[in-house]
């Protein structure tokens, strides 16, 4: 069971950012989590061409803010690295300096295939596998790609070969898609005899329609069902939180059913105090449905 933060914002005054931690913290404490996400921001403009509904702002660097501000997290942590943004020596240097026993990684590719970067994500999963293979290696799941090309597993299988331990699912809304994926993935594992790895699901609460625009700006599918409940429940988020416990409950149950490794990750795609609040009321009520 994880939550996921995204580090506040590059232009956040210091002890800002201090307070911000401390507060964090606070929060999640009490849950009893066993690890952290934290993500790594790009400008994923390229990647889709529309508006975003939430202008996009530069955030702190998570290794650096695990570094500063974390230090009194007591659970492993999860250190996205968005390879496109850093040249071969600062990867290199930050992979060769992490502490398997405290950090494992999941290193993302460019935006698009046409992005130019300093470094591609084979040349960085090299690099972890060369300068420190302790350090445990995860990699992005999309249930949604799986819909529309049939093949995510085999990207899956493919990651695995160079070196991932586990994945990570954007947020999943669209329950069915992540069954596929789950399913197709699954059974070819077992007639490749190859052992599945955990694949951490995903999921988010979404207090008003900007924030469920903003989702679908980021790619993620929603049903057309789960809209409509969405824009005419009488509380939004409320609605919205009991939509993604139920999600998260049937996808626990269906991984159980086919006896392959999952894990569950809240997270709060939107900076509002009220949404911050449900996603971790959603996290605590995960924690004590997968521990009953």
């Amino acid at each position: 069971m994880l939550f996921a933060l995204t580090p506040p914002r590059l232009a956040t005054a210091d002890e800002r950012v201090a307070e911000i931690a401390e507060t964090t913290l606070e929060r999640l404490r009490p849950l009893g989590l066993d690890g952290l996400i934290l993500y790594d921001i790009d400008d994923e403009s390229s990647r889709n061409p529309s508006e975003r509904p939430f202008p996009f702002s530069p955030t702190l660097d998570p290794a650096d803010y695990l570094r500063r501000h974390l230090g009194a997290w007591p659970t492993p942590v999860v250190v996205y690295r968005a390879v496109s943004k850093y040249g071969p020596e600062d990867l290199a240097t930050w992979l060769s300096s992490q502490d398997a026993a405290r950090v494992m990684t999941v290193l993302v590719g460019a935006p698009t295939a046409g992005t130019e970067a300093a470094v591609s994500l084979a040349q960085a999963q090299d690099l972890r596998r060369d300068l420190n293979p302790d350090l445990l290696l995860g990699g992005v799941a999309i249930p949604e790609r799986h819909s529309r090309r049939k093949d995510e597993h085999l990207r899956l299988v493919a990651k695995q070969d160079a070196g991932c331990r586990f994945f990570v699912t954007q947020v999943v809304y669209d329950v069915n898609a992540a069954k596929d994926l789950v399913s197709d993935y699954t059974y070819h594992c077992l007639a490749a005899g190859i052992e599945p790895v955990p694949i951490v699901f995903t999921f988010s609460v979404c207090g008003s329609m900007k924030t469920l625009e903003f989702l679908r700006w980021l790619g993620v599918d929603v049903p057309r069902w789960i809209e409509n409940d969405l824009r005419h429940a009488t509380d939004t988020l409320a609605a919205s939180q009991e939509q993604a416990y139920s999600a998260a409950v049937e996808l626990a149950s269906y991984c159980r059913g086919l006896e392959v490794p999952f894990g569950v990750n809240v997270e709060s795609v939107s900076i509002r105090r009220v949404e911050i609040d449900a996603s971790v009321e959603l996290a605590r009520r995960l924690v004590e449905h997968l521990r009953a």
